[in-house]
Parts: structure tokens; C-alpha cells; sequence
């Protein structure tokens, strides 16, 4: 059976994967207004705890990786730290929160191009059905094409948008003379229990840190590097939210309901309105949009690669193309999912799908957080190499996400969200019913997973 191109991607290539798939031009582009209309002139605090709780789980994610090197890694870390039941589900899980958001940025991706049509002239507005069509046929030619040229991609996407993001800023703070925001650092008019809220919101900025992880066969040193790099990404990530939410709030004169209200925050604090800046910034968040969206579906096709090559799904989706060495099927029924739900909405608003695509993807993303924190102690604990600090950091990583799931879920929101727990509890009910469906009828399956994956341990020590 042929084989996903092995040693083939270096750190940097790992970490674009990391960075992409976070999309970090998305929080300054749009979700900063989401935040601060909650948390207010404490925004960026908010940003500097949930940088501390994702750096944690980071933590725990790299003490899996340092031990195990595998494609779709998640399934094959909570399966070896717990066992295949759990491993099964938090890649069903990981399955909905990678494919939702893909499905989330295709519907920003069609907005900022959308924006950027009308920012240039263009006097027709293009149906999003046809805008989900191209973007999805762009992620399946990419994806399905050599790794490493889609993780360079998103990286070079991601630095564009981020170098335009950073000229606003700059721009932006000059126009206030680089003066410091004492409302914002005295955080005027800030609550505890509003920054509270808007941590569980915050963290959803981050979700895809970790999807370096899915590339641990087609990474050279996979050990080393994939920690880094999911250590990494969190810390960048989080300087590039702190700073660009202090210079937005700051641009929009510390006026926190005006930008809660903006749907453009970065264009609407560019200095004079100067269009070509403007057509700039949504060029940036468009591509970084895509670059993310593109992330998704690798991270999507490791992941039911993996599934497949363990008869969890049909073993079809364990197919390699003979060229590129890619999981080519597994990314077809991602891009063609992501484009049937997109346009079976198409006629919603995209910032409504970008809300509830979101908000589907996040609970995927927290319970498997959750099972890597509880996984992490467990496996270092029966090679034993655990420590006090790895019982430590699995402690607080699980009660993060047990805060986060609880935050995301209480007070129960407004349709349709309020419906979107019960959608996702019925979609991990139909994994448990499948897993003991197949156990009943193909209990050796599981035999070989348990004994495979002790030969994965073995080979990554």
C-alpha cells in the first residue's frame, strides 16, 4: 500500500501549516469586533489569557507528539494514551471541527472577495454558491497536490496578509502621534466578569494551532519539530492578536460600540480612507482566509486518511495518489462537503455561517484539547516519563476546556445557536453508534489497531 511522502517537510513548512490553519489576519479582520463588545477596552488582555491557555494545551498536544509520529496524529494520541474507543471519537470530533472550518472561512473568504469587488468597482454582486464553487475547486487543486507546496502557500498567504496588516496598524498609530491608550491600559470601563466571557470566544481564535500534528509522517524530524511548532504558533499568534486589537481599539478612538458594530474593523481604521490601503486589507484577509480554509482541508484529510487506513471509514479514504503522494480521495469529500453545506446556505449572511460554522468546529476543537490533556499524563506515565509538571499542565489544560465547552454552551444562547450543542451531540452520538457497530461485527479491527499502535510507540521512541 503506498505510502503519504515521509520526511519531506521542514520546520518551517510544519509551522505554516500551524499558522495557516489559525488564520491570524481572520481576528483583526472581523472577530476582534465580537470581542471587544464584550470585553470592551480589555480586549487585549483577553487575548493575553487565552495566549496562556492555549500555550498550555500546546504543551500537552507536544508531549503527544514527542512520542508519537503519525498522519491524522490525534486519532492515533488519545487512541495509544487512553485507547482506540477514545482515539475513534476524538477523530470523528476532529473530523466536524476541521471540515466546519473550512466551511466557516470559505464564507469569510467569499466575503472579503465580495468587499474587494465592490472596493474596485465592480457593479455586479456574484452569488455566493458561485463564489463557494471556485473557492472549494481552489482548495482541492492545492491540497491535492504535494504538501509541501500547500503549506509554503499558506505560509506565503499568511505573511502577505500579515505585512498589510502591520502597515494599517502602524499607520494607524501614527495618525495618533505612537502615543500610548491610557483608557486601554488603565482598561476603562472593563468588568471581570466581561473579560471572563469573552475568554471562551478568544481561545476560538486559536483552534488549528495544533494542526501541525496531522503532519507527522510527512514531516523530517517529526519528534522534535512538531512540538516546536505547536508551541510556537499559539505565541505568534497571540502577539500578533494582542497588538493589533490594542491599535484597532486605540483607531477607533477607544469608541468600543462603534467597532463592536464594524464589519471591517481593519479598513475602517485605515488613515484617510486611502482606497488602494483599503483594496490592500481586504486583498490580506481574503488570502488569508483561503490559506486557512486550504489548512483545514489537509488537516481534514490526514485525519480521515487515518480513519480510513484503520477501516474506521471506508478504507478508500486511506488512498495515496500515485503522484503526489497525497490522501487525494479524502480530500475530494472534503472540498465537495464543504462546498454542499456552504451552498446549501447560501442563502444566509456570511458573517451568520462564519458564526455558526464557528461555533460547530469549536466544540470539535475543545473536546479533542480535552482528551490530549487527559492523554498526555497517561501515555508519559506508562513509558514512564512522567512528571510532576506534565500532571500539572494535564490538570489545568482539562479544566480550561471544561471552562471553555461550559462558556460556549451558558447562558444558553439565541437561535439558532442554542440548537447548534444538540446538532453536534447528535453527530458524535452517530460515531459511538458506528464504533460499536463496528466492534460487534469486525472485532478484529480492533485488535489490530491496539496492536498497531503499540508498534507506533515503539517506533517514536
Amino acid at each position: 500500500m503506498s505510502q503519504l511522502r515521509s520526511d519531506s517537510l521542514s520546520f518551517l513548512e510544519a509551522i505554516g501549516q500551524s499558522v495557516a490553519n489559525v488564520s491570524p489576519t481572520l481576528t483583526p479582520a472581523i472577530a476582534v469586533a465580537v470581542v471587544v463588545g464584550t470585553a470592551g477596552t480589555a480586549s487585549w488582555l483577553v487575548y493575553v489569557l487565552a495566549t496562556i491557555a492555549l500555550v498550555v494545551v500546546g504543551y500537552n498536544i507536544g508531549k503527544l507528539a514527542g512520542k508519537i509520529s503519525a498522519a491524522g496524529s490525534f486519532f492515533i494520541y488519545i487512541s495509544r494514551g487512553l485507547n482506540p474507543a477514545a482515539g475513534m471519537l476524538a477523530g470523528w470530533a476532529m473530523l466536524a471541527a476541521y471540515v466546519f472550518t473550512a466551511m466557516a472561512l470559505t464564507a469569510t473568504t467569499a466575503l472579503f472577495v465580495q468587499s474587494l469587488l465592490t472596493a474596485i468597482g465592480f457593479p455586479m454582486v456574484v452569488p455566493s454558491y458561485v463564489l463557494f464553487f471556485g473557492i472549494s475547486v481552489l482548495v482541492y487543486l492545492f491540497a491535492v497536490r504535494d504538501i509541501r507546496f500547500s503549506s509554503r502557500l499558506g505560509l506565503a498567504l499568511e505573511a502577505l496578509s500579515l505585512v498589510i496588516i502591520v502597515l494599517v496598524c502602524f499607520l494607524s498609530w501614527q495618525a495618533h502621534g505612537f502615543a500610548v491608550d491610557a483608557a486601554q491600559n488603565q482598561l476603562k470601563g472593563a468588568h471581570f466578569t466581561s473579560v471572563a466571557q469573552s475568554i471562551v470566544f478568544g481561545i476560538f481564535s486559536y483552534v488549528g494551532f495544533e494542526s501541525a500534528a496531522t503532519l507527522g509522517k510527512e514531516t523530517r524530524n517529526p519528534k522534535t519539530i512538531i512540538p516546536r511548532a505547536i508551541i510556537l504558533t499559539p505565541i505568534l499568534a497571540g502577539v500578533v492578536f494582542i497588538l493589533t486589537t490594542y491599535f484597532i481599539v486605540q483607531g477607533f478612538g477607544d469608541d468600543t460600540t462603534k467597532l463592536a458594530a464594524s464589519a471591517g474593523p481593519l479598513a475602517d481604521i485605515v488613515p484617510g480612507k486611502s482606497p488602494v490601503l483599503t483594496v490592500l486589507v481586504y486583498i490580506g484577509a481574503m488570502v488569508s482566509c483561503f490559506a486557512c480554509a486550504l489548512a483545514s482541508i489537509n488537516s481534514f484529510s490526514r485525519i480521515l486518511f487515518s480513519l480510513g487506513r484503520y477501516q474506521f471509514v471506508h478504507s478508500t479514504m486511506g488512498a495515496i495518489h500515485a503522484k503526489h503522494q497525497t490522501p487525494h480521495l479524502a480530500v475530494a469529500i472534503g472540498s465537495i462537503i464543504n462546498f454542499i453545506v456552504c451552498a446549501a446556505l447560501w442563502k444566509q449572511s456570511y458573517t451568520d455561517q462564519l458564526g455558526w460554522f464557528g461555533t460547530i468546529a469549536s466544540f470539535g476543537f475543545i473536546i479533542v484539547y480535552l482528551l490530549c490533556s487527559v492523554a498526555a499524563p497517561a501515555l508519559l506515565r506508562k513509558t514512564g516519563e512522567a512528571t510532576p509538571m506534565v500532571y500539572v499542565m494535564g490538570v489545568i489544560g482539562c479544566i480550561l476546556m471544561v471552562l471553555s465547552l461550559a462558556g460556549s454552551v451558558y447562558p444558553v444562547p439565541a437561535a439558532p445557536l442554542v440548537y447548534l450543542p444538540y446538532g453536534f451531540a447528535a453527530y458524535m452520538l452517530v460515531g459511538v453508534f458506528w464504533f460499536l457497530f463496528m466492534k460487534r461485527r469486525e472485532p478484529q479491527i480492533l485488535v489490530s489497531i491496539e496492536q498497531d499502535l503499540e508498534g507506533v510507540l515503539i517506533s517514536a521512541k
